[in-house]
């Protein structure tokens, strides 16, 4: 039996400009962190080798800084890892494959294996053929797997493929339909397994043919990221055993919620999280909402952005309805009352376009007025 660790699309050295900095250095600290994590998983589950399908970097330019951390990172297990290029660091002729060789070799890791050519591996004794597919640039016009289906392995060799690229006529319409690759490979090939790459979701695509996803989600994703396979082949032709393992630290979820009238689904939505502290949300709020509502909702947000890794809200489809409790609340009269009922006018009409600069101005209002009231109270 041979028992392999799949995973893919590291991307170390992504720079999540998105972030702020110290958000962003944290997110590529992590990718990382997350290879220390496949290390020691494969160490315990005694895996024969670790098999990483394309995009280790997110780039050929990356610093030597990440290539040191990632050769460290990888030192957690001793058995052999096939390293495979893919669309983000191709095996050109001067690539980060020029700079991993040279650090790796000064510290003395030895069980790297670099796939940078389309030949057979034979690793684990003899037990292990694996046929590479790498990417030598960022779009190949042909199917670079094409060569399995001809490969000559020993007989009593476990076959695997180990590709990057998009599985023709599988993946969604909004996936890349770049470095496609023919959907029946694995069959065409006789292959044990086909370890793809490129796709961030972890998904059993076809038969004997797996995305391992990204090990560490780097966005708001519909896609199950954040895995790793361990794939057990009991010998040639034997069906594989596919387990799903989690390894993600972060945790990216879109969270759309209507609110009318209150805010307690916010609550609820939120109070439920595991570990708000290693979660980023994307937030898309619509409805409306009274002012003092949207004054508790703003002080909500507020306590929830100290909670959470990221938040990130869209709430151009919430709107503020002032009513009339509000408006008493306000406690004015004369002209000011008069100037303050135009502006809630102005905030109701759909077609006004100062609805938004109305609305806010509404909403200040009401919140200085509060303040001063209490301020006299006290």
């Amino acid at each position: 039996m041979i028992r392999l660790l799949h995973t893919a699309d590291w991307q170390i050295g992504k720079p999540f400009g998105g972030f702020e900095p110290e958000l962003s250095g944290v997110l590529r600290a992590e990718r990382v962190a997350a290879v220390g994590r496949i290390a020691l998983l494969a160490e315990e589950r005694r895996c024969d080798a670790v098999l990483v399908a394309g995009d280790v970097f997110d780039d050929n330019f990356v610093p030597n800084r990440d290539v040191n951390r990632t050769i460290d990172a990888m030192r957690g297990f001793s058995g052999p890892w096939v390293l495979l290029p893919g669309n983000h660091d191709a095996a050109l002729s001067v690539s980060v494959w020029t700079q991993f060789r040279r650090l790796a070799d000064q510290v003395g890791l030895r069980t790297a294996v670099i796939a940078d050519k389309p030949e057979i591996l034979t690793l684990c004794d003899g037990r292990l053929a694996m046929l590479p597919a790498p990417l030598t640039r960022r779009h190949e016009a042909a199917d670079v797997t094409e060569w399995f289906d001809d490969a000559r392995t020993p007989p009593k060799a476990i076959r695997v493929g180990l590709a990057h690229g998009s599985l023709a006529n599988r993946l969604p319409e909004a996936a890349e339909a770049h470095n496609v690759i023919a959907e029946d490979r694995a069959l065409l090939a006789r292959l044990d397994y086909l370890a793809l790459g490129d796709w961030h979701g972890f998904v059993e695509i076809a038969p004997k043919t797996v995305y391992a996803g990204t090990p560490e989600p780097d966005r708001y994703p519909a896609n199950a990221p954040g895995h790793v396979a361990i794939v057990e082949i009991d010998a040639p032709g034997a069906a594989p055993r596919i387990e799903k393992v989690r390894v993600a630290r972060f945790d990216w979820r879109r969270l759309s919620l209507r609110l009318d009238g209150d805010i307690t689904a916010l609550e609820e939505a939120l109070s439920v999280l595991p570990a708000p502290g290693d979660t980023l949300i994307h937030l898309t709020l619509s409805g409306s909402l009274p002012l003092r509502d949207r004054v508790a909702l703003e002080a909500s947000l507020s306590a929830w952005r100290d909670r959470l890794f990221h938040l990130e809200i869209e709430d151009a489809d919430l709107f503020d309805e002032p009513d009339e409790d509000d408006l008493d609340a306000i406690d004015l009269s004369g002209f000011v009352r008069t100037a303050v009922e135009r502006l809630r006018a102005k905030a109701q009409d759909a077609a006004d376009p100062e609805r938004a600069a109305a609305a806010r101005a509404l909403r200040m209002i009401y919140v200085e007025h509060r303040r001063l009231a209490g301020a006299a109270e006290r």
